[in-house]
Order: C-alpha cells, then sequence, then structure tokens
C-alpha cells in the first residue's frame, strides 16, 4: 500500500475536519435532544408533553445505563487481571507494522463482536493500548481508536449479540403485541442462514482492508504520546502488607467465596433456562464478568485496585445515557393531537413507499437514520418491529430476513454516532472527533454496501406466515 493511498487521504482529511468541527460526545447528545425537541413541536405535540417526556425519559435508560457501566467495570476487571493482560501483550507483540496493528485490531473487535458487543469493545481498546506501548511500532492511536470500534459499527447485530434476533427467537420475552404480529422466527430464520453468513463475510473482510488502509503511514501518524495520552501501564505487583489487619485482603479466600457462590446460581440457572437463553440476559452476562474478575484479579487488594482503574472509563456513560432515555421518550412517547408519535411519522414516511422490490433499501435506511437517534439495539426493534415487520407481513416479504435488515443497518449510525464509542473513548482516553474521521470513512463505505447485500441477499430468501408458539398445556 503507497504511503499516499486514497482511504488514507480521505481519513486524515476527515480527521482534521472532525477535529476542528466535530463537538465532544456530550455536546453531540444535548444537539440531538435538541433536534429531536424542534421536530416534535413542528409536528404539533404540545411544548408541555415535549417537556414532560424529556423529564421522564431522562431517567428511563437507568437500568441499561447501569448495565453498560458493569458491562465496562466488569469486561476491565476481567482484561486487566494477570492472566488476560500477559495474553494481551503476547497478541500485541505480533504486528510488525503500523497499519497490520490497525488491521488486528478492528480483526479482534469485529470477533469479539458475534459474541458480544460489550466485550469487543473493552478488550479490543486494551489491546489497542497494549500496541500503543510498544516502542517498534509508529501506531496512529487515533486509527488504534476507531478499530477498536469497528465491531459495533459493523457485524456485531449479525451473530449471538442481535438483540433483536434474540428476542424474536425467545416469545417469552416478547411483547404480546408485537409476537401477535411477527410469530416466533427462530436462529435458523435470521443469524444462521447461509445469507446472513455472506453478509457477514464480506462486510467484516471490507471493514479490515479500510482500517489497514485507511491507517495514515508513519510519517503522518499521530501516537499517544502526540495527542498528549499517557497510556497506563499494568502493573499487578501489589504493595507490602503492613498490618495484620490486611491479611483479608491479600488472601484469595473472599474471593474464592463470591466466586463459588456466584459459580453455583449461574450452574443453576443454566440448568433450568440452557446455555443461550442465560448468556442473553445482560444481568448474567455482566455478572459472568464480575465473578471472572474476581477469580483472575485473585485478592481482593488487586480487585479493588483494577476497579478504582476502571472508573474514569465510564464516566461519559453515566452522564450522556440519560439524554438518549430523553429522546426515545421524546420520540416514542409524545404525541399531537392525532396521537401521532415522531417515531411513528419517521417510520410511515419510509414505509408508505416500500414494495417487495425496495422493502431491503427503504427499511435499511430507516433504520439506521433512527438508530442515529434511538442507539438502542433491542429497545429500538420494539420501536420498529410493529410497523416494520406489518409491512412485511402486507408485502409477503420473509420476516426473517426482515430482522436482518434491521440488524445490518442498525449498526451503520454507531460509526458516527459517538454514543457507542463512549467505552471506547473512556479507556483509550480519546475523544470522538480524534476517531470519527476515521470510522466516517468505514460509513461511506458500508452504507452503500449494507443496503446492496440486503437487497441482493434478499430475494434468495422466502415467505412464511407468522408461527405461534404452541400453547401451554
Amino acid at each position: 500500500m503507497v504511503e499516499n493511498s486514497l482511504p488514507a487521504r480521505v481519513a486524515l482529511r476527515c480527521c482534521a475536519w472532525s477535529e476542528r468541527w466535530f463537538p465532544d460526545g456530550y455536546a453531540f447528545a444535548v444537539l440531538m435532544v435538541t433536534l429531536v425537541a424542534a421536530a416534535a413541536l413542528l409536528l404539533g405535540v404540545p411544548a408541555s408533553d415535549v417537556a414532560g417526556n424529556f423529564g421522564t425519559g431522562y431517567w428511563g435508560l437507568i437500568p441499561f445505563t447501569m448495565q453498560m457501566t458493569f458491562i465496562i467495570i466488569g469486561g476491565y476487571l476481567t482484561a486487566d487481571s494477570p492472566p488476560i493482560a500477559a495474553l494481551t501483550r503476547r497478541l500485541a507483540a505480533v504486528p510488525r507494522s503500523g497499519r497490520g496493528a490497525i488491521a488486528l485490531i478492528s480483526l479482534f473487535s469485529m470477533a469479539l463482536a458475534l459474541v458480544h458487543w460489550g466485550l469487543s469493545l473493552i478488550l479490543a481498546s486494551l489491546l489497542a493500548r497494549a500496541l500503543s506501548t510498544r516502542d517498534d511500532l509508529r501506531l496512529d492511536y487515533r486509527a488504534a481508536g476507531a478499530a477498536a470500534i469497528i465491531g459495533s459499527g459493523s457485524i456485531w447485530a449479525m451473530g449471538l449479540s442481535s438483540s433483536a434476533a434474540q428476542l424474536q427467537a425467545n416469545p417469552a420475552s416478547m411483547p404480546p403485541a408485537l409476537l401477535a404480529i411477527t410469530g416466533v422466527v427462530p436462529f435458523s430464520e435470521t443469524i444462521f442462514t447461509w445469507q446472513s453468513l455472506v453478509l457477514t463475510l464480506v462486510v467484516g473482510a471490507v471493514s479490515a482492508w479500510i482500517a489497514w488502509s485507511s491507517a495514515p503511514p508513519d510519517a503522518q501518524a499521530a501516537t499517544a504520546q502526540q495527542l498528549g495520552i499517557r497510556v497506563p501501564v499494568q502493573d499487578h505487583a501489589l504493595p507490602a502488607r503492613t498490618r495484620p489487619g490486611e491479611w483479608l485482603e491479600y488472601s484469595p479466600l473472599l474471593n474464592l467465596v463470591l466466586v463459588a457462590l456466584g459459580g453455583s446460581w449461574l450452574v443453576m440457572e443454566v440448568a433450568a433456562k440452557g446455555l443461550v437463553a442465560t448468556i442473553s440476559s445482560l444481568n448474567t452476562y455482566n455478572f459472568i464478568f464480575i465473578m471472572l474478575g474476581l477469580l483472575l484479579q485473585w485478592r481482593p487488594r488487586r480487585f479493588m485496585s483494577a476497579l478504582s482503574r476502571s472508573i474514569p472509563s465510564v464516566a461519559g456513560v453515566l452522564i450522556q445515557f440519560p439524554l438518549y432515555g430523553a429522546i426515545a421518550a421524546m420520540m416514542t412517547s409524545a404525541k399531537n393531537g392525532a396521537g401521532v408519535t415522531l417515531a411513528t411519522q419517521i417510520t410511515h414516511f419510509f414505509t408508505q413507499f416500500t414494495s417487495t422490490h425496495t422493502f431491503a433499501v427503504i427499511v435499511g435506511a430507516y433504520s439506521a437514520v433512527l438508530g442515529i437517534f434511538l442507539p438502542s439495539g433491542g429497545g429500538k426493534w420494539l420501536v420498529e418491529a410493529p410497523y416494520v415487520m406489518q409491512v412485511a407481513n402486507e408485502l409477503q416479504y420473509p420476516l426473517g430476513w426482515a430482522v436482518q435488515i434491521y440488524n445490518a443497518a442498525e449498526a451503520l449510525p454507531n460509526l458516527i454516532n459517538p454514543f457507542w464509542m463512549l467505552p471506547v473513548l473512556g479507556i483509550m482516553g480519546l475523544k470522538a472527533r480524534d476517531v470519527i474521521g476515521y470510522t466516517f470513512v468505514q460509513f461511506l463505505v458500508h452504507v452503500p454496501l449494507v443496503l446492496f447485500l440486503l437487497w441482493i441477499l434478499g430475494t434468495t430468501t422466502a415467505y412464511h406466515p407468522p408461527v405461534m408458539p404452541a400453547a401451554a398445556p
């Protein structure tokens, strides 16, 4: 790859623009609040309802905010442990060039994202940090941060991370009104189809190539040091005990008691619900990583030290997620005199022009646009599904592929919306404007590529009427 490659030139120009003009993630969230409030008022929603839903919605994502917080903390506790840190250092020793390191981070991020998007964001960020400490690599720290985000902006929802696919396959978790429209859509019609596999492989390969080719050459690479970012060096050595009362803090006994209790509960959950159903719960997933962190950190003192290091990474999540909760409430609950919400109006705007031939492109574009304002994979599906799946039934469009259209397109705005970038930015000490230039290049390529693949692969699928779950005896 020559040094003045087109992707690298475009990325550097986008970076120069974003570093100058793109707001911080918090300012971006406030801007989105302002735009949604203004749009609701133009739709005819009373100002009192807009303000009321802002206030009530502000706390609407608090459970999810805490789940996201614990995803970061649990992932950090695990990845910052001596065994995982050693594995990360070994992986970081593999690349022989800065561009090779960027490609490795992107592949690592995407592979993990298929298992769980939270794990992808955390471990890819820590791998990028480990690579940045190598003296023999000139690593562009901005491109490394963008590469760590690639998993959540490309193929995360095409795997077990998919909230929509998980929801549609588990009738007990679905709202009755939605179940009546869609029925049960098993994994065999969504994430486990050959069409889904083809889309995942193509988008993943293209994403890795863009990450590699858009990374700047050594002469133009901005290292963490040049950006004024101090990458902490992992030090797992514990200070010597100074008093008898510290014995329990240095003994693994307390950690092992908690791990034994937690592990027993997990075994009972898997026995009762099955492995997939158990780990599909975000609370259970976080619990697993807290228990794993306790085990890998081994001693309470080391566990608490790692916990303290993880806290700065969650500041952006704690203050910005409530704003997105307010946005969701203003879009889905605030109604005008005709009882129409802003989300419904957007849905109708896109779906009224839909036919069998245009369904994939129009619904995909709609889902991506709505994702800028409602960045929540599972929650947003509950907003879209009643209308999108009803239209799919009317057009006799394959319901399983309609779910995958949502999954693939829903990831697109994650490349330009700071919402899902927050864990990476917090761990790496970056700002949204530092990475948006590189992720925007990904976005420019992904939009036409994903929409085309959704359309062409959709022509190879067949419609099946909704299948309702068997009634309990």
